[in-house]
């Protein structure tokens, strides 16, 4: 098969798929033969942020088990409707950061755009559940304006496409982007924030990596795997092509209850990601929002798991364990001579 036939293939692929999403409960519970009971609740966590799944995802999950890692992060629970002191529907305040629609400049030397509010899946713990993507949607002309603030502010060096995940839009948009980023010469890094070479790793088709590789960028892939038992074959290909390619791959994960906040655990998701080219960059404490307080953990328990993840790997495979704090400078290390925050 020649590379041009593979890649229009994978891309009807990778497309397909995002139209075929599992979005009713109904449909999830039945194909993981999981307890009909959970259908209540479930369909009334729904309502307050919708299921979306890839069903190629259901492969690595194990039929049956209410407890699997990865089913705990897709699965919508009662709990979500809880009414939690100190969980908040914008636990990072980016209102006040959202200079432009679908801008956000929290750090100095870099600004995220939200390229689309598109997913693949919908993370029960996601931070951006209540982001108001309606009013921060810039469109092509929105483009101009996010442009026009960067080149007014020449600390701005690199620029973060997020979401929604940005690679939930198609080849053809990602390129008129860059295109227009090709204007401004002082950014020297395209960051790419995705979720989706681990949810739905035929995304990563050749006609992606022809992309990366032609920005005048230097390209920065951060995906995002929390359990070791996402990265199967599928991924690691998806992994490699980038790779190869030349691209930086780094890894965040978040620390959550009931699903990696295991040493073992952690251990193997740093292995598996290392194995496959990936560097473990940061391991981020839950930003408070509402509806995933049942995922938080105590920072005293998070800061013990990370000393033990220390002492039994080498460096360079230990995640950052940080959290993001409104109105602060930078993200905020956890480790344990920090006090509690």
């Amino acid at each position: 098969m020649s590379f041009g036939a593979q890649s229009i293939k994978q891309r009807d692929a990778w497309q397909t798929a995002l139209l075929d999403l599992i979005t009713d409960p109904a449909e999830l519970l039945r194909l993981l033969e999981l307890d009909p009971a959970l259908l209540a609740e479930a369909v009334r966590a729904a309502t307050l942020f919708p299921l979306k799944v890839p069903r190629g995802f259901l492969a690595r999950i194990e039929k049956g088990n209410p407890d699997d890692p990865l089913l705990k992060q897709i699965l919508p629970l009662g709990a979500e409707a809880a009414v939690t002191a100190g969980y908040v529907s914008d636990p990072l305040q980016e209102a006040l950061v959202n200079p432009a629609a679908g801008l956000l400049h929290k750090y100095h030397g870099r600004v995220l755009v939200t390229l689309t509010s598109a997913c693949a899946v919908h993370c029960r713990y996601c931070f951006r559940r209540e982001f108001p993507y309606a009013e921060n949607n810039p469109g092509r002309l929105g483009w101009e304006k996010i442009m026009a603030y960067i080149v007014a502010n020449p600390s701005i060096n690199e620029v973060i496409l997020s979401g929604g995940d940005p690679l939930a839009v198609s080849d053809l948009l990602l390129q008129q982007f860059s295109d227009r980023l090709r204007d401004v010469p002082q950014v020297k890094r395209l960051r790419i924030h995705t979720r989706l070479p681990v949810v739905l790793p035929e995304r990563i088709t050749a006609s992606l990596i022809k992309w990366l590789v032609s920005l005048k960028q230097i390209p920065v892939v951060v995906i995002h795997a929390n359990h070791p038992q996402e990265i199967n074959a599928e991924v690691k290909r998806a992994l490699s092509l980038m790779r190869e390619a030349g691209v930086m791959l780094l890894n965040q994960s978040v620390l959550l209850a009931g699903v990696n906040d295991d040493v073992e655990v952690l251990a193997r998701l740093s292995e598996a990601l290392f194995d496959a080219g990936v560097l473990p960059y940061y391991l981020h404490a839950l930003d408070k929002v509402q509806g995933a307080a049942h995922f938080d953990l105590p920072r005293a328990r998070a800061r013990k798991i990370h000393k033990k993840l220390l002492e039994r790997l080498s460096g360079y495979l230990v995640p950052k364990l940080v959290c993001e704090l409104p109105h602060a400078g930078s993200k905020t290390n956890l480790s344990e001579t920090i006090r509690d925050l």
